[in-house]
């Protein structure tokens, strides 16, 4: 998640940071779709607002191309839908194919923050008052789909990054469906509650998914429903609500409304690596816990999520002191 800083990525700063969208000659689309102009009163940068939606360079539902637009193919209530963004000048232009078309263009705006404030936010530290001076395109997205942060929210739970990645990556091409309209080659809609449902134990085992995750998956879809209804509700009821489901605990809710909802305070716990960069952001402790994090960023109740998001951002981190965490692939068990 370029702009992300030049250390090491894990998990966390990958979401911390942002897609780049290279400058290039524009990709002329082959069919028309629903088209919407848009003009945001800030400056826009892209790959920073919807750089936390990618789940890896191979995301299938996301794609940064060189002409610097983002596509998406998303599930939406009224159906598959793929939305085109690019951005030229003071201008966005979206455009969207499939039945979900008109549902995402009419949130284009909220998808690229106009629902969020970042004027309240007041630095505290001099990392995080540089950061925000370097990134003024930082907006907070905010999707209104609750599903399609909490399944892979789910798959990365407990394993690498790229164990994460590669299950999303296998399940959606394989049980998805292709991105309707003119998207990029290899562009899937993610699976709907029934799919997931109805995928064999032996799948989830080839995509290297334990029974874990995989029945806590399962437990989701058969509420797809009322988790969706979660969108509708503020964010620390939102969670509560995921909560519910057997496998879903503050991290992986944190790490949903902060796409679903544009959570500005939903800060992450029970990361492995975010409390230790807070901690040697803000106070030089690398072997900060989460409590010692949610300390340090007490002075930014209400806009926690935005300062951490900053802090990873800065490149402000702690130099690396033990290997990497060791990958595992079941499927091949």
């Amino acid at each position: 998640m370029a702009g992300r800083f030049s250390p090491r990525p894990t998990r966390t700063t990958v979401r911390g940071g942002h897609v780049a969208v290279p400058g290039g000659i524009p990709r002329q689309a082959a069919v028309a779709g629903r088209v919407r102009t848009w003009v945001p009163e800030w400056p826009i940068d892209l790959g920073l607002v919807l750089g936390p939606l990618r789940r890896g360079p191979g995301d299938p539902t996301f794609r940064a191309m060189p002409d610097g637009s983002v596509w998406r193919a998303s599930l939406t209530p009224a159906g598959p839908g793929t939305l085109r963004v690019a951005a030229r000048g003071a201008e966005v232009r979206g455009e969207a194919w499939g039945p979900g078309a008109e549902w995402l263009l009419e949130r284009l705006p909220e998808l690229l923050g106009a629902a969020d404030d970042p004027s309240v936010f007041v630095p505290r530290h001099r990392v995080v008052a540089m950061a925000r001076h370097r990134r003024p395109g930082l907006r907070l997205t905010r999707t209104g789909l609750v599903m399609e942060s909490l399944i892979p929210s789910v798959l990365e739970q407990k394993v690498t990054t790229d164990e994460a990645y590669r299950a999303w990556r296998l399940l959606v091409r394989k049980f998805g469906e292709p991105a309707p309209g003119p998207a990029p080659g290899r562009m899937y809609v993610m699976p709907d509650a029934r799919a997931w449902a109805l995928i064999p134990s032996w799948e989830w085992h080839r995509a290297g998914v334990d029974n874990k995750r995989a029945s806590t998956i399962l437990r989701a879809v058969r509420v797809a429903a009322r988790m969706e209804e979660a969108v509708r509700m503020p964010p620390a009821q939102a969670q509560a609500r995921l909560e519910v489901v057997p496998g879903i605990g503050p991290w992986t809710s944190a790490e949903v409304v902060q796409r679903s909802h544009g959570a500005a305070d939903a800060v992450t716990v029970g990361d492995l690596h975010l409390p230790g960069i807070v901690g040697f952001a803000l106070a030089g402790d690398r072997d900060a816990d989460d409590s010692v994090m949610l300390e340090l960023l007490e002075p930014y109740a209400g806009q926690r999520h935005r300062a951490a998001r900053l802090i990873l951002l800065s490149g402000r981190v702690p130099a690396r002191r033990a290997p990497r965490m060791p990958r595992g692939d079941i499927g091949r068990l």
